[in-house]
């Protein structure tokens, strides 16, 4: 038995981590505005499903890495799925699924868009024509404004997911103790719709001190900032989902130590080191 695992061991460690997507991550890679995927993209009717309003998929073309994490993303108050399209191809492009959709009503509410969220994600996982794409075991959520409140309703709800992010999210419910997912909280320092002081920051003070957690409070940026490319979101957003859905620590650079107030960043918190 012995000769054996001596055998298998040098496999085993070329294997470490089977969920690991794409070459070794540098900051121009996570910076770019697409990664080392090819992506193709499919429409889903909002007559073709229930409990959510479609969308659009978008995902890796290649087929030969195995499957991906999907990550599906809400937009906010009033919005469609238009204001969070460009996150779509962008996070693809690094190897996820992306599901960017629209909600049954423009007015929804944050707890029926974390309502709505996961249906999407049963949806993609179970019905959809990428379903083969996608390893059900590795699921995430995005959001903007009410979008990101519904991200947190969702977390709360699903605690099998891997990764939340809500971007400048909103919500009446300020306290977030019983969530388990790891997760991003993205603010704006010139955010007049959900201030930080309001919304993001008690959001993310009221995670479990052991989990991992991060809260990224953009600097000159405003609630909307999230509806446009962003190479900030961007970048922490690709950190944050290949660490935790993919669980790739060659992420851990660009999350710990703690990023350093900049140009485009007024503060930013976490948990160091992660998965601990």
């Amino acid at each position: 038995m012995s000769s054996l695992a001596f055998l298998a061991a040098p496999a085993a460690d070329a294997a470490d981590n089977p969920y690991q997507r794409g070459p070794a991550p540098t900051v121009a890679s996570i910076e770019a505005a697409r990664g080392s995927y090819a992506v193709s993209q499919t429409s889903v009717s909002s007559l073709a499903v229930t409990g959510f309003g479609g969308g659009t998929v978008y995902y890796p073309t290649s087929t030969s890495d195995g499957t991906f994490g999907a990550v599906v993303i809400s937009p906010g108050f009033t919005a469609y799925e238009s204001s969070i399209a460009w996150l779509g191809p962008r996070l693809a492009s690094q190897g996820f699924v992306v599901f960017t959709i629209d909600t049954l009503t423009t007015l929804d509410q944050p707890d029926s868009r974390g309502r709505q969220l996961l249906a999407a994600l049963d949806y993609l996982t179970q019905r959809s024509s990428v379903r083969g794409r996608v390893d059900a075991s590795r699921l995430g959520v995005m959001g903007h404004s009410m979008g990101g409140g519904g991200t947190l309703e969702a977390a709360k709800s699903r605690p099998s997911l891997k990764a939340a992010i809500p971007l400048t999210g909103w919500n009446t419910d300020k306290t977030w103790p019983e969530i388990s997912t790891p997760t991003l909280v993205v603010g704006a320092d010139g955010d007049t719709v959900a201030p930080v002081a309001t919304h993001s920051e008690p959001f993310y003070e009221s995670l479990p001190a052991s989990l991992d957690k991060a809260y990224l409070e953009l600097n000159g940026a405003t609630h909307f900032t999230p509806n446009s490319s962003n190479t900030t979101i961007a970048k922490y957003s690709i950190s944050w989902l290949k660490r935790f859905i993919d669980d790739d620590t060659r992420y851990d650079q660009f999350l710990c130590p703690l990023p350093r107030p900049s140009l485009t960043i007024e503060e930013y918190r976490g948990t160091c080191p992660l998965g601990s």
